[in-house]
């Protein structure tokens, strides 16, 4: 027998399981200490800083 389903039910189900998805990626990304953050960026960019100055050939500007 097949299973009587409330559409207004699945929907509101629906819309709140986004809301939650959304709510989650913003906890994440406004949720993190300004400590945290910054030290994330400065190992970000002395990462990069090492990186390029290992390279064997600088990049040309004109190219």
């Amino acid at each position: 027998m097949v299973e009587i389903v409330n559409l207004k039910r699945v929907r509101k189900q629906r819309a709140r399981a986004e809301k939650d998805k959304a709510a989650e990626a913003n906890r994440v990304l406004h949720g993190t200490p300004k400590a945290v953050r910054k030290l994330a960026d400065a190992r970000k960019d002395q990462a990069e800083q090492r990186i390029s100055g290992h390279r064997l050939e600088k990049p040309d500007a004109d190219n």
